[in-house]
């Protein structure tokens, strides 16, 4: 465990990955995206939601499968081509199609995002049993923060290529070459961790004789099991600041003159906010307070959301975003690490799907975000968002810290 050369590899997947995704950032590009072909705002909303959430529908049926499996990645390989693959096909769907057929090329979209999330929900299992096999809780702390701030510094030369391209080329054309160009960037992420030494699994469960059987032995485990019952719901309910967040660019497109280069400067202040934030929550991380690194990131969300109320500047959009960028983070290493630590061996894959299948479900807040802004206004929409990440605020007071697994 803890070899270098695999905590290399899962930094250059991250680095790579990031510099391919954030090109359809949800809270950015994708928006702007969606809304040139005429999309609506709850069109806009239903593929940020599918983007980020699509991959809750399989979780617990790929994790059903995976407490049998010994060996991970060779699922994973599999899952990195077809990723590849629906990204790569947005940017040529757009190329093709574009403005001339602009019903088939929302379809497209969808259809790529929908694959490329669909996906994730295995990708997520695989990799996370993995990254608990080939590192100890103390250094995968440190790994992920390193992974997550060079994701980061990769977001960071995405906002730049994005801002040139689109500076550079007439939309549509241009957003297609956003997602060509980076589905081969990213394909450097995927075969990076390929690579990655995996040790086989000795601690493993017999898989049940169906699917419904594993259905009803999982929500035994999450009803027997308080601790992970009151880390779900705060994590849940984190995803909070989803449902006025891909809406932010669109106000702002409303106040302030939103060129390429003010879009590329917004991904990449986001970008830094997380890079610079990863800091902080490695070293709380490491130091075992992941409890901590989720109330803070709360925190942060609430008062990104709060300054939206009142933005009329760049600048003011760029903190809102900073902000945004370094909460998702702290969240992310936050119920990571949690759920490693009260996960049984026999079982961790269980228990990692049963949290981000509930938690996944804060992803479609999106929808939500749109439907409220189609029919009544920005107000309400920040309000909403701000209420329920309160409440996210008071459900981590009764988060806490389990005994370190190693």
């Amino acid at each position: 465990m803890d070899k270098f050369s695999s905590h290399v590899k899962n930094i250059l997947h991250g680095f790579f990955l990031a510099i391919g995704t954030t090109i359809a950032e949800p809270s950015t590009i994708l928006p702007l995206i969606v809304n040139y072909f005429g999309g609506s705002s709850m069109l806009v909303g239903f593929f940020a939601s599918l983007l980020r959430g699509g991959a809750v529908m399989v979780q617990l049926f790929a994790a059903f499968h995976a407490q049998s499996y010994k060996l991970m990645m060779p699922y994973l390989r599999r899952i990195f081509f077809v990723r590849f693959f629906s990204w790569f096909f947005i940017g040529v769907s757009i190329i093709i199609f574009g403005e001339n057929y602009p019903n088939i090329t929302l379809f497209s979209i969808g259809l790529g995002l929908f694959i490329f999330s669909f996906s994730a929900g295995f990708a997520a299992i695989y990799f996370r049993e993995i990254m608990a096999k080939i590192f100890t809780h103390k250094f995968r702390g440190k790994t992920m923060a390193y992974r997550q701030f060079f994701s980061a510094l990769g977001g960071l030369l995405s906002g730049a290529l994005a801002a040139w391209i689109l500076e550079s080329f007439e939309a549509p054309q241009s957003y297609g070459y956003l997602f060509v160009i980076s589905s081969f960037i990213m394909a450097l992420g995927y075969i990076s961790f390929s690579l990655v030494e995996e040790p086989i699994k000795e601690e493993v469960s017999k898989k049940e004789s169906s699917f419904g059987k594993f259905l009803k032995n999982s929500y035994v485990i999450l009803k027997a099991d308080k601790n992970f019952q009151i880390q779900v719901t705060t994590f849940l309910l984190a995803y909070g600041y989803l449902i006025a967040l891909p809406f932010i660019i669109l106000d702002a497109q409303q106040k302030i003159d939103l060129d390429g280069v003010a879009i590329g400067w917004l991904i990449t202040t986001q970008m830094v906010g997380a890079m610079l934030s990863n800091f902080l929550w490695g070293n709380l991380s490491g130091r075992g307070k992941n409890v901590l690194t989720a109330k803070v990131a709360i925190l942060a969300q609430i008062l990104a959301i709060t300054l939206a109320f009142s933005a009329s500047s760049l600048y003011e959009y760029m903190l809102i975003f900073f902000l945004v960028g370094a909460s998702m983070d702290g969240n992310r290493i936050a119920s990571s690490n949690l759920i490693l630590k009260i996960a049984p061996a026999d079982k961790r894959p269980v228990y990692i799907a049963l949290q981000m299948n509930i938690v996944s479900l804060g992803m479609f807040f999106s929808i939500l975000g749109g439907v409220i802004l189609h029919f009544f206004n920005y107000t309400l929409l920040y309000s909403l968002s701000l209420g329920v990440l309160f409440m996210a605020l008071l459900f981590s007071l009764k988060l806490k810290e389990t005994a370190l697994e190693v």
